[in-house]
């Protein structure tokens, strides 16, 4: 995780809102798939909600609002 994080500090804000905005859609399909028993590993979930708070804490960090 490490490695993906500094990844992530290289990044323009713009991109790192981007992908928030991404990110947060494929959560929001991956809650559906979820309910309607289609979701193959349910540990899709958690890993996207902790992508999602690491960017937003880089943003953060950087003093922009996301």
């Amino acid at each position: 995780m490490k490695k993906y994080t500094e990844e992530l500090r290289q990044k323009s804000t713009e991109e790192l809102q981007k992908m928030v905005v991404e990110l947060k859609e494929k959560l929001l399909k991956l809650r559906f798939k979820n309910v309607f028993g289609q979701l193959e590993n349910p540990m899709e979930i958690r890993k996207v909600r902790r992508q999602i708070a690491r960017i937003l804490t880089i943003l953060r960090e950087r003093g922009v609002k996301a």
